[in-house]
């Protein structure tokens, strides 16, 4: 439920370009990795091989890649083009 100036449905508008510009990301992301490793290039522990099936290009094991994704601070946690300030400029 859109209020004020606000087109109905622009909330899940919102909610969608939120989750498009994360797949797109993520999608680039494994783009660049080329083939995956069998053992951590962090840890040097043994990756599985269903890991390696599932993730192409993955370079981390589990537990690594776990701390890996709470230290990234790259993404932004909200849509910005949602935000009043993008819709002043």
């Amino acid at each position: 439920m859109a209020s004020g100036w606000a087109k109905d449905g622009a909330v899940q508008e919102q909610i969608d370009s939120t989750v498009e510009d994360g797949i797109n990301e993520a999608r680039q992301r494994l783009q660049q990795r080329g083939p995956s490793l069998e053992f951590c290039e962090a840890c040097e522990a043994p990756i599985p091989q269903a890991r390696r099936e599932a993730v192409p290009g993955v370079r981390l094991c589990i537990d690594c890649q776990a701390e890996a994704d709470r230290n990234d601070t790259h993404r932004a946690g909200y849509n910005r083009r949602g935000s009043k300030d993008s819709q002043l400029r």
